[in-house]
C-alpha cells in the first residue's frame, strides 16, 4: 500500500526578490518613490549612490536625517537587502527613535524588521550577549551603572591599601572610560598613562577591575564596545559572519566618534574576504602610538574591496573632544575607504542668508576641515549683532530688554534661546528673568539653584539662618562624607520625634551622650560645633564672606577640589557664582527669600518659555531668535581648551561659535562684556578673536540697551544719557542726579552743578568690590566697523613706573597705549590691563 502524499512543509522562507532582478527592479517602477520627493539634487545624489563608500557632509540645516532616512528607503524600496541586513548606528536613543519614526512613516511596518538600527553601544551589547561566553561572560551579564562601578574601584582601591581621599575612586573610574573609549585594554595603557594614579598602579588597578568584572557577570559601558572590538580580534570567524550580515551600513554624526567607535565600525565595514586571521586589517592608526596599541599586531592589504559604508556628519560641527570624540575620523574618511564619494550638502534650510554668511567665515578660519560654504535660497535677513556692555550684569539687563521687546513683538518666548559657553553665565540670566517676571527654562541641566552643589551650599546657609530647619540639615549633615549615615540620621529623628525638637537640637543633646560610637559622635560634635561657630559669625563679618568661610570649613570646597571628574570645574565655578550673586543682597535673610522667589517658579514644559542652555547643549536645536552672551577671550574661547589642546583645543572652540550661530534661524545676537567676574574675582576681558573673524558685511554693532549709568563714552557708541530729557525721568536717587549733571554739562559744569568731582567717585579708582574704574573712551574700527576699544585718553602712567594689581601683584609699566598697559609682574609675567585697574606705588 502505498504512502499517503507527505502535506508540504510550512516553514519556507520568506521570500524576497532577488537584489537587482526583474521583480525588484519592478516594482521600483511600479510608481513613484515618495521619499524622494522634495530632495535637492545633492540629497538624492546622496540617497541613489549605493556602491562603495560615501561620505555624506551635512552642514546645519541641511536635512541628513532626510537623507538617512531616505537612503534606508531607497535600499529597501529597490531590493538591495533586507531590513535585517542594514546596520545603521546613531548616537542617542531619540536620534534612533526619531529614524524608526521616520522609516514608518515611509515604508510602514518593515521598519520593524530592523533589529540592527540603534545606538553603537546598544548594538555592541546585543553582539556581545550573543558571543558572552567568548569573552568569559554569560548572556545574562549586568552593566553596571556609574554608582556600581564607584562602589567596586572603592573595594579595590581598599584591597590594595590606596588612600581614597588621596586617590579617588572617581579619578580612576574617569581614567578607565577614558582609556576604554580610546580601545585600550589593560595591557595597552602607556606606562606613563598608568603611572598617573596610584603611584603608579593605575594600569594594575584597571587589570584588576576587569578581571573582578568577569567574576560578576558583568559590563561597564565602555566593555560593550572594547569587549566588542576583542571578540571580533580574538574570534576572526565571529567578525566574518557579521561582516557577511551586513550588506550596508549607516553611521550618523560621525564626526562624534571615538577611537573605539572607529575600530569597531572600521573592523565591520572591512569585506569578509580581506580580513587577516587577526582579525584585523588595514587599520591605520588614527591615533599615533596609543591607536596603534589598541588596534594590535596589524598588516596591510595590498587590495581593499570597499564595502557599502555611508558616514553622515559634519567635521565643522565636532564639538565633543573632552569626551573622547576625535574629527580626525571623518577627515581621514577618504584615506581609510579608498576611492569614496564625499557628497557635500550646502543648500541650507534654517537660517538667513546673513547669519550664514557670519557662520561659514567664521570657520573657515579653520585649518583642520574638509571645507564646504552654507548657502540659502531665503532672504538674507537681519545681519548678525555684536553688542559690547560694561559688565555682567549689564549684559543681563540688555538681553532681557530686547527679549521682551521681541515678546511685545509677537514673537513667542519658545522661540528665542540664549546659549552661554558656561553654566555659572546661566545664573545672571534666570536672576533677572526672575525680576522681569520671563518664564524660561534650562535645558540639558537644572535651573542655577537646582544644582546639587548649589542645593547643597545653600542648605548649609538655610541651616545657619534658621537652625530648626530640618530639610537642610538632613541634606548636608553628610555632605561632605562624615561617617554619618543612614542609621545615625535614623537615630536623630527618633530623639527629634521623642522630644518633639528640630535635627540640630537633637544632634546637639546626642553628642554630650554615648548613643553614638566615638567617631561617629566626633564627627557630629565638630559638625555642630561649626555650626555655633557660622552662627556667630553673621554679626562681625559680610553674608558674602561668611558662605565663602563656611563652604571652606565645612570641607565642601575642598571635596569638590579633590574630585577629579570632568563636571568638578564646573561646580566650583558655580560655588564662586553663588557667593557672587550674594553681594546684590543686604543680608543672608534678604538673599534666601530671594532663592525661595526664584525656586519657586516651575514651569511646564509646553508653557511658553524662553530657553537657556549651554552651546553643547545646543546642537541640533534650532529658535527663530539666539542670544549668544559671553564672547570673550578666556571664556570664549574658553582658557582652559587654549591651554589644554592649543591649536587643536581654539578649532574645536571656534567650531562650537560655528555650532551656536547656526543654531539662530532669523536672528543672531553676541554679547561681551568688558568686565566680567570669574572665580571670584573681577577681570577686564577683551572681545573674543572670533568677533574679528566675522565679515564685516554681515554685521552690525549695536549699543546695549542694558544702561551702564556712565554715559556716552563707554566705548560702544552713543549711549541713551547722551539726551536724557527724552527719558522724561524724575528720577530722584544721588546716582541719577550726578549722571544726568555730567551729561548737561560736561566734566567741570557737571560736578559743580551736582557736587560731583572725581575725587568723590567711587568709579574713579579701583575698588576691592567693582571691576575697575571709568574713563571715557573713543571708540576703534575694525574693517570699517564698530567693535569695541580699551584705549583712547592718554592715561596718567609713564614708563618704568611701579604699580600694584590686585591680581597681579607688583609690577613695572614696559609700554603704553592709550589707557591700556603692559605690565612686566613680577610673579604673574607680562600682562595687558586697563590703567584704572593698577595703583602707582
Amino acid at each position: 500500500m502505498t504512502e499517503p502524499r507527505k502535506a508540504p512543509s510550512n516553514d519556507l522562507p520568506a521570500y524576497q526578490p532577488a537584489a537587482g532582478g526583474i521583480g525588484a527592479r519592478a516594482r521600483a517602477q511600479a510608481a513613484p518613490a515618495q521619499y524622494l520627493v522634495g530632495l535637492n539634487a545633492e540629497q538624492r545624489d546622496a540617497v541613489e549612490t549605493l556602491e562603495g563608500p560615501v561620505l555624506v557632509l551635512a552642514g546645519a540645516g541641511t536635512g541628513k536625517t532626510k537623507v538617512l532616512t531616505s537612503r534606508i528607503a531607497h535600499i529597501l524600496s529597490m531590493g538591495r537587502a533586507r531590513p535585517s541586513e542594514i546596520l545603521s548606528v546613531t548616537f542617542t536613543n531619540k536620534a534612533a527613535r526619531e529614524m524608526k519614526h521616520r522609516l514608518g512613516a515611509m515604508l510602514g511596518q518593515a521598519v520593524e524588521g530592523m533589529p540592527w538600527l540603534g545606538t553603537f553601544h546598544s548594538i555592541g551589547g546585543r553582539i556581545l550577549r550573543t558571543h558572552a561566553e567568548l569573552v568569559q561572560l554569560t548572556s545574562n551579564f549586568t552593566v553596571l551603572d556609574v554608582d556600581d562601578q564607584i562602589r567596586l574601584l572603592k573595594q579595590l582601591l581598599a584591597a590594595d591599601n590606596i588612600d581614597d581621599k588621596r586617590w579617588p575612586a572617581r579619578m580612576l573610574a574617569g581614567l578607565i572610560d577614558g582609556w576604554k573609549n580610546r580601545g585600550l585594554t589593560p595591557s595597552q595603557v602607556p606606562s606613563g598613562e598608568a603611572a598617573v594614579f596610584g603611584n603608579g598602579k593605575g594600569g594594575k588597578l584597571y587589570a584588576a577591575y576587569q578581571d573582578r568584572l568577569k567574576t560578576l557577570n558583568a559590563a561597564d559601558f565602555g566593555d560593550l564596545l572594547l569587549e566588542c572590538i576583542r571578540l571580533f580580534r580574538e574570534h576572526p570567524d565571529v567578525l566574518r559572519s557579521y561582516q557577511a550580515r551586513f550588506k550596508y551600513i549607516l553611521v550618523d554624526e560621525y564626526q562624534d566618534t571615538n577611537v573605539a567607535q572607529y575600530l569597531w565600525l572600521r573592523l565591520l565595514s572591512q569585506t569578509a574576504t580581506a580580513a587577516q586571521s587577526s582579525g584585523l586589517s588595514a587599520i591605520s592608526p588614527p591615533r599615533g602610538e596609543v591607536a596603534s596599541a589598541a588596534l594590535g599586531e596589524v598588516t596591510e592589504v595590498a587590495a581593499r574591496v570597499p564595502r557599502n559604508i555611508c558616514c553622515v556628519g559634519d567635521d565643522d560641527q565636532s564639538i565633543y573632544g573632552w569626551r573622547g570624540a576625535e574629527v580626525d575620523n571623518i577627515l581621514r574618511f577618504d584615506h581609510d575607504f579608498p576611492g569614496a564619494k564625499i557628497i557635500r550638502l550646502e543648500r541650507n534650510y534654517r537660517s538667513t542668508g546673513h547669519i550664514l554668511a557670519a557662520a561659514s567665515h567664521l570657520i573657515a578660519h579653520n585649518e583642520g576641515r574638509l571645507g564646504k560654504t552654507l548657502r540659502t535660497e531665503d532672504v538674507d535677513g537681519e545681519k548678525v549683532t555684536v553688542t559690547g556692555s560694561w559688565d555682567s550684569e549689564e549684559e543681563a539687563r540688555a538681553i532681557g530688554e530686547e527679549i521682551e521687546q521681541l515678546q511685545r513683538d509677537g514673537n513667542k518666548l519658545n522661540d528665542i534661546a540664549i546659549l552661554v559657553r558656561a553654566s555659572f553665565q546661566m545664573r545672571e540670566f534666570e536672576d533677572r528673568f526672575v525680576t522681569l517676571g520671563l518664564p524660561y527654562r534650562v535645558i540639558g541641566g537644572p535651573r542655577f539653584y537646582e544644582r546639587a552643589e548649589i542645593r547643597d551650599a545653600l542648605a548649609y546657609l538655610r541651616v545657619i539662618n534658621s537652625p530648626a530647619d530640618d530639610l537642610a540639615f538632613e541634606r548636608i549633615v553628610n555632605t561632605p562624607k562624615r561617617g554619618l549615615g543612614d542609621a545615625t540620621v535614623q537615630m536623630l529623628h527618633d530623639v527629634a520625634r521623642r522630644r518633639k525638637i528640630p535635627l540640630s537640637e537633637a544632634a546637639r543633646a546626642v553628642v554630650d551622650t554615648d548613643e553614638m560610637k566615638p567617631k561617629a559622635r566626633g564627627s557630629l560634635r565638630e559638625l555642630m560645633l561649626g555650626f555655633e561657630r557660622w552662627r556667630s559669625r553673621r554679626d562681625t563679618v559680610s553674608h558674602t564672606e561668611l558662605a565663602e568661610i563656611v563652604l571652606d570649613e565645612s570641607g565642601y570646597t575642598e571635596m569638590w577640589q579633590k574630585d577629579k571628574s570632568a563636571d568638578a570645574a564646573g561646580r566650583l565655578e558655580n560655588l564662586k557664582e553663588l557667593v557672587r550673586s550674594m553681594e546684590e543682597f543686604e543680608n543672608l535673610q534678604g538673599f534666601l527669600e530671594h532663592i525661595s522667589l526664584v525656586m519657586d517658579r516651575d514651569n511646564g514644559a509646553d508653557d511658553d518659555a524662553v530657553s537657556i542652555m549651554t552651546l553643547h547643549s545646543a546642537k541640533g536645536l534650532e529658535f527663530d531668535n539666539v542670544f549668544l552672551p559671553g564672547w570673550e577671550e578666556g571664556l570664549f574661547p574658553h582658557q582652559r581648551a587654549l591651554d589644554d589642546q592649543g591649536r587643536a583645543g581654539l578649532e574645536e572652540e571656534r567650531r562650537l561659535a560655528h555650532v551656536g550661530i547656526t543654531r539662530a534661524r532669523k536672528r543672531a545676537k553676541l554679547y561681551f562684556a568688558t568686565n566680567r567676574r570669574i572665580h571670584g574675582t573681577w577681570n577686564t576681558t577683551l572681545p573674543s578673536r572670533f568677533l574679528d573673524e566675522l565679515p564685516a558685511d554681515h554685521v552690525e554693532i549695536t549699543e546695549s540697551k542694558g544702561g551702564n549709568g556712565w554715559g556716552g563714552n563707554s566705548g560702544y557708541g552713543p549711549s541713551r544719557f547722551d539726551n536724557v530729557e527724552s527719558f522724561g525721568s524724575t528720577y530722584s536717587t544721588p546716582g541719577w542726579q550726578r549722571a544726568q549733571a555730567n551729561r548737561r554739562g560736561g566734566n567741570n559744569a557737571g560736578q559743580a552743578g551736582s557736587g560731583y568731582n572725581d575725587s568723590q567717585s567711587p568709579f574713579s579708582s579701583p575698588r576691592q568690590d567693582s571691576p575697575g574704574g571709568y574713563s571715557g573712551r573713543k571708540p576703534m574700527t575694525i574693517e570699517g566697523e564698530l567693535i569695541a576699544k580699551s584705549t583712547g585718553t592718554e592715561s596718567a602712567f609713564t614708563l618704568k613706573d611701579r604699580v600694584f594689581h590686585q591680581k597681579f601683584g607688583y609690577g613695572a609699566v614696559i609700554k603704553i597705549d592709550g589707557n591700556k598697559l603692559t605690565i612686566a609682574f613680577e610673579k604673574a609675567g607680562e600682562k595687558k590691563v586697563v590703567d584704572s585697574f593698577v595703583e602707582r606705588v
